[in-house]
């Protein structure tokens, strides 16, 4: 029943773009039907900086999952109990801040498969996935299509990256390229030569272990230019600030 999973990977295995949003500071339920709308193809909710409680979250993977359109959430944090509490909420998948180890992957494992493979202890919303609750259904149905997408944020995660990006539990290899500007000591400088050199980095990393880069920016255009085909378009307020900024420029160049 992960459909809508299963349709992401396969965008993703395939050579077109994939562009999607992060939800930061405005999310509800209407999003869903906005981001598909759009023409995105996916739709993170971020529970690490954002407000949003897990009723409210829980309802947005809902209306995803009613639609067959893929919600991710990255949750606030990496370890065992909060990894489980959030696939619990229905999510298809993860964006996962500040990875710096295949051993921090072994814990969403953990989190992500039931036992022999791992330790989850299925409940809540995250239950609808599914037709039944036998261990080999858990397996076909959920463990094998939900997304894993690590972020590379840190010096430490950096060095590890190989090892991230071949962990079987990463989908794809992300980049945080905000956060590992401010590791570089060029916090904000998207541009500086140490950052971009890092992208570049990420982005091979992920390609050796045969998998996608993922990165968000405002540019996109720019990012498909220089090689990406997994990306995030940034926040959907931001995104909403810039086409009033847009609008009401035209409006006053029109009445000049």
């Amino acid at each position: 029943m992960m459909e809508a999973a299963r349709g992401l990977k396969a965008k993703l295995a395939g050579d077109q773009v994939v562009l999607g949003v992060l939800a930061i500071d405005h999310v509800w339920t209407d999003l869903v039907e906005l981001c598909q709308r759009g023409g995105l193809d996916y739709l993170i909710v971020c529970m690490e900086h954002g407000s949003a409680d897990t009723d409210l979250v829980a309802e947005v993977c809902a209306t995803g999952r009613r639609m067959n359109f893929p919600v991710l959430v990255r949750p606030r944090s990496n370890d065992y109990a909060t990894l489980r509490l959030a696939a619990d909420l229905g999510a298809c998948g993860f964006l996962l801040a500040s990875v710096e180890s295949a051993a921090d992957l072994d814990i969403v494992r953990d989190a992500l498969y039931t036992p022999p493979r791992g330790r989850r202890r299925p409940g809540g919303m995250g239950n609808r996935w599914v037709p039944n609750y036998l261990g080999v259904t858990w397996q076909q149905e959920f463990e094998a299509d939900f997304i894993v997408l690590p972020q590379i944020e840190t010096r430490k995660g950096m060095e590890n990256r190989d090892a991230i990006a071949r962990h079987e539990m990463t989908t794809a290899l992300a980049l945080g390229p905000y956060d590992l500007s401010a590791e570089l000591g060029v916090c904000g400088q998207m541009d500086a030569p140490i950052l971009k050199e890092a992208c570049l980095k990420v982005r091979e990393s992920a390609h050796a272990a045969g998998k996608p880069g993922w990165l968000i920016g405002g540019d996109v255009a720019g990012m498909v230019r220089d090689g990406w085909r997994f990306l995030c378009a940034g926040e959907p307020s931001w995104i909403l600030v810039n086409a009033f900024r847009d609008r009401v420029s035209a409006a006053k160049s029109a009445g000049a």
